[in-house]
């Protein structure tokens, strides 16, 4: 054995003597960087489009991908390779890891598309179309009641009265030219067609009370048209009651940069009027018609429809319907047409007073039937060529709204989020949809419930909107276990057999101090009680028994002030020193009977729930812990 463990030492050394090395000196030049090798150059600035592969990623900013794959798994939790497609934010964050200002170029939607290629049409045929006027103004201010004369002054006889109203939009024909109205719920829907690039007005009425004057909403409408850059014209209304504030309203309008025309030198036309007695109606309208020549409003009937949704709906035995201001072209039966989600062939078309009618050219509101799902208000409607096109537009709008649905309530992911959710969760929660009728009392109503602290309770308003509750309200409330407040504004049978079914509240309200109340004292019922210990007696020891092992020690007293119960907590004063409390008294006894509770000036015997160390001397404090509702 000793020969061949000599002999296979020898050979291993004769291997190791031989042994250059080189490989090994290759391989590492191979991968040091030589004067051979060219590491790609790493940029400070790259841009990429959507959406972000990894391949495309790593060569638009020279970054290897090995580093960048170590990166993605150690700060973002993704296992990548070089042909996954990661999100735009996740691509931003991994550039700035590396010092590198990464833009990334949204893709083009087929919505894009579309959108630009209507901007793109020559417009040949410009004509003159009607204005399209909205009226705001504050709550009482009559805004309502003038409408509804307009509309009885230009109807026909056959509509019986003409005061009921099939649209959100109607349209009037007097001497001096059509006019279209947009009958608006206060300036919430206004505001958010604005802001959705509708830009469907022409020209704003705001109307003032004569016995009233400017109010914070007035203001706030005056805001509104100010930011859509429209000309205002004050419809100075209930003047059958008197002008006595005439100089007042004036001077008011003129602090807000709206100063009267005529006497006063300005360039706001104000025009007094009358819902009751009709007075300056007519005046009004043939303004607003004159008003289509100065501002030049055109608009070419000859191209593919163009327009805005005003509202939608599912009417029973009709399905998904949607009233619509044409802007552009002319809508026709048998177009087919995308809304926001929504595509399909139209139907039928209804005019503002419910007749049907074969097309409707620009500035006319009509109601359009055919769509396969309900659009958004502020959803733009366009004429395409084929139903494919309008199906694959709608499709792609319906999944981009749901993937931001679900990222707005995406799942915790990391450890650190989820103990920010952990402690969130720990904080009792009130949930509530506001409904109200006008936005100025939305704004007052989520200004004064955002006042309530929430450190200890949490007020969230889930969603806040204009106009009465609906079954998505009802539906929302139900899902995140919330009430809605309905300010001013009611809930329809249906709407409320549906919050029945699924347990919601609906709580209506005339006043805003009074929801204010209800909803403190709702978070105030949320609040863990404050605990108070209230004193009840004092006894103290004044000999001390020990009885059978099993019993332990029982405490002579006599009892000094107050009431001993049976059912109260024991805290032990020794020498003016707090030895031990929360003892339970696990019997009370006077003489040889069972107690419930020694008054003051008796004797007693107490024996405490698992503490014997009493010395004669001894305090015992008799308390109960008391809770106390607490108060923001």
């Amino acid at each position: 054995m000793a020969e061949w463990r000599d002999r296979d030492l020898a050979e291993r050394r004769e291997r190791l003597a031989g042994a250059t090395g080189r490989r090994i000196r290759r391989r590492s030049t191979q991968t040091g960087g030589g004067p051979g090798v060219h590491a790609p150059e790493r940029k400070t600035k790259a841009t990429v489009t959507e959406p972000v592969r990894m391949k495309d990623f790593c060569a638009a900013t020279g970054l290897n991908f090995i580093e960048c794959f170590k990166v993605l798994r150690d700060e973002h939790d993704l296992i990548a390779n070089v042909n996954m497609t990661i999100p735009s934010e996740t691509a931003e964050l991994l550039a700035l890891h590396f010092g590198i200002e990464l833009t990334v170029i949204p893709a083009k939607t087929k919505l894009d598309e579309l959108q630009d290629e209507v901007a793109a049409r020559e417009r040949k045929h410009l004509q003159p179309r009607p204005p399209v006027v909205t009226m705001l103004g504050h709550v009482d201010h009559g805004k309502t009641s003038l409408l509804d004369a307009i509309r009885k002054t230009h109807v026909v006889a056959t509509e019986d009265g003409g005061i009921t109203q099939h649209i959100g939009a109607y349209h009037v024909i007097s001497s001096h030219g059509p006019v279209t109205f947009l009958d608006t719920p206060g300036h919430e829907a206004f505001t958010a067609m604005r802001a959705r690039g509708a830009e469907l007005t022409d020209v704003v009425v705001l109307v003032v009370a004569a016995d009233d004057g400017v109010m914070p909403q007035t203001v706030e409408a005056i805001n509104h048209a100010k930011a859509a850059d429209v000309p205002i014209v004050v419809a100075l209304n209930k003047i059958d009651l008197g002008d006595q504030n005439k100089i007042k309203i004036y001077t008011q309008l003129t602090e807000h940069g709206l100063t009267p025309s005529g006497e006063w030198g300005g360039d706001v036309d104000v025009i007094p009027t009358s819902a009751t007695t009709g007075q300056g109606v007519q005046e009004l309208v043939d303004h607003l018609a004159d008003l289509a020549s100065l501002l030049e409003l055109k608009a070419d009937p000859t191209l593919p429809a163009v327009g805005t949704a005003i509202e939608a709906e599912t009417k029973p035995g009709v399905g998904p319907v949607v009233r619509v201001l044409v802007q552009e072209g002319t809508l026709r039966v048998g177009d087919v047409v995308v809304c926001g989600p929504a595509a399909g062939k139209v139907r039928a078309l209804l005019n503002d007073r419910g007749e049907r009618i074969r097309e409707a050219g620009p500035a006319i509101p009509v109601e359009v039937w055919g769509l396969d799902d309900v659009p958004m208000a502020g959803d733009r409607l366009y004429v395409v060529e084929n139903m494919k096109r309008a199906k694959d537009i709608a499709t792609e709008t319906k999944q981009d709204r749901l993937e931001k649905a679900r990222a707005q309530s995406r799942k915790v992911r990391t450890l650190e989020e989820m103990l920010k959710r952990r402690d969130a969760e720990d904080v009792p929660e009130l949930n509530v949809i506001i409904k109200a009728d006008v936005d100025g009392s939305v704004a007052a109503l989520k200004q004064s419930l955002g006042d309530f602290p929430t450190d200890e309770v949490k007020l969230t308003i889930r969603h806040a909107g204009v106009g009465a509750v609906t079954d998505s309200d009802v539906d929302l409330a139900a899902a995140c276990d919330g009430i809605i407040l309905a300010f001013r504004v009611d809930a329809p049978a249906g709407v409320r057999r549906l919050a029945e079914h699924h347990g919601v509240d609906i709580r209506t309200y005339r006043v805003i101090y009074d929801v204010c109340d209800d909803v403190k004292k709702a978070l105030e019922g949320m609040l863990a009680p404050e605990e108070v210990l209230e004193t009840r007696g004092t006894a103290e020891v004044r000999e001390l028994f020990r009885m059978s092992k099993k019993v332990g020690l029982v405490a002579g007293c006599y009892v000094t002030d107050g009431v001993v119960n049976r059912n109260h907590l024991v805290k032990i004063v020794r020498d003016g020193v707090v030895v031990r409390e929360g003892c339970a008294i696990a019997s009370l006894r006077r003489f040889k009977d069972d107690v419930k509770e020694v008054r003051a000036g008796l004797e007693c015997g107490i024996k405490l729930d698992g503490f014997d160390d009493l010395h004669v001397g001894d305090v015992l404090e008799a308390y109960e812990i008391v809770q106390v509702a607490r108060t923001l």
